[in-house]
């Protein structure tokens, strides 16, 4: 990962407190010196207390390195070149430059540094002492150039093992996100499947008391406790269909399955719904109940589908299949030619598709013979488990 040569982590107070003792130990050491010095020669008081008052200087201009690194590592380097206690304060900015990793500007600064190095071990004449602090002088700032890398290097480790901590959370996030949204579309679709059916079986009823004026008053009531029973049983539905969905999103029993279907087809018969059905699945025992459950909704939604668009026609519904061949769904209605899809219209098929997906299998729907066929092939394996993993 590239990281940026300009950062810089913010300092604590004890990260402050520990580089201004960096600068401070030098600079004590060249002190004890310069008063020995003092003491031996007197004379030497004036240079002495430039140097020192250099050195502070030094020091209070170090404040500023992370602001502007190269401008004061310049300013402090040149201050070594007549101020011995400076170089306490310039070591330290030194390194502050050198994490930025910035070559274009650390050369010419090292350059002034051994440049202000010799120039300052000149002062008092080319002697072998000269040439032992020449060396030490260039060894050390060698050093403090490695450990100015190795500093940097250990910053933009921490930086970018924080970036993928971020990154890691941010993923867990968008994760719970995406499975809290998967999780509000299946209730939604199971919401949608018992409601729309039991609604359209209702509107059913509530037409039939509307516009029959011959019904004597004994099939009156019995409509109107039809009525009464399918809305007691799409309340029971919901509370169902909320109550049985846990935390983790998993539908618990009891589903509707393949063996609800008589009762589903006696249901919509009672209401007034015309359906013939061929019924010729072997070995309905072993289907998976995830299948039997994804067949159960899609045979519903059909029968509502076919209740909204073509009322009043005769519906068919063929079941098929077996396991290691998969299990066949076909319902066919009359399809009116030029008739307004209603609200809502084409949304059924858009449920039907996602719940299909959901099951691991395919649907197809097309317009034959004036007939709308809507056909749905779902994967039924050999073994009794759920190919897809799909909970509903």
């Amino acid at each position: 990962m590239r990281v940026r040569p300009e950062y810089q982590p913010p300092l604590d107070r004890w990260g402050v407190a520990l580089r201004y003792l960096c600068a401070a130990v030098p600079m004590l050491f060249h002190g004890v010196v310069l008063a020995w010095l003092v003491a031996q020669d007197g004379s030497r008081l004036a240079q002495v207390l430039t140097d020192v008052g250099l050195g502070l200087l030094g020091l209070v201009l170090m404040g500023w390195r992370r602001r502007w690194p190269w401008q004061i590592a310049v300013a402090t380097v040149l201050l070594t070149a007549v101020s011995a206690t400076a170089t306490g304060p310039a070591l330290v900015a030194y390194v502050s430059l050198v994490t930025h990793r910035r070559w274009s500007r650390t050369i010419p600064v090292a350059v002034v540094s051994v440049l202000c190095l010799l120039a300052g071990a000149v002062q008092d004449g080319i002697t072998q002492a000269t040439y032992v602090s020449t060396v030490s002088g260039v060894t050390i700032l060698g050093a403090l150039t490695v450990f100015g890398l190795y500093l940097r290097g250990r910053r933009d480790l921490e930086l970018s093992l924080r970036e993928r901590a971020l990154a890691a959370e941010r993923e867990q996030r968008q994760r719970i996100e995406r499975a809290r949204l998967a999780e509000r579309v299946k209730i939604a679709q199971e919401m949608h499947d018992v409601l729309a059916h039991r609604i359209s079986l209702l509107a059913m009823l509530a037409g039939g008391l509307a516009y029959r004026t011959d019904l004597t008053p004994e099939q009156t009531r019995e409509a109107a406790l039809a009525i009464q029973e399918n809305a007691h049983q799409s309340l029971n539905e919901l509370r169902t269909v909320l109550g049985t969905l846990r935390d983790d999103g998993a539908l618990e029993a009891p589903q509707p399955g393949l063996d609800h279907l008589e009762a589903l087809f006696g249901e919509v018969r009672a209401a007034g719904q015309r359906v013939e059905v061929d019924d010729s699945v072997d070995g309905r025992e072993r289907l998976p109940a995830p299948t039997g459950r994804h067949a159960y909704r899609i045979v519903q939604e059909a029968l509502t589908n076919a209740r909204k668009h073509a009322p009043g026609s005769l519906v068919t519904a063929e079941l098929g299949g077996r396991p290691g061949e998969g299990l066949r769904i076909r319902v066919t209605n009359p399809a009116r030619p030029g008739s307004s899809p209603g609200p809502g219209g084409r949304l059924g098929l858009v449920g039907l598709a996602e719940r299909t997906r959901m099951a691991g299998g395919t649907l197809s729907h097309t317009i034959r013979d004036g007939c709308f066929i809507l056909d749905v092939r779902l994967p039924w394996e050999t073994a009794d488990r759920d190919p897809t993993g799909a909970g509903g």
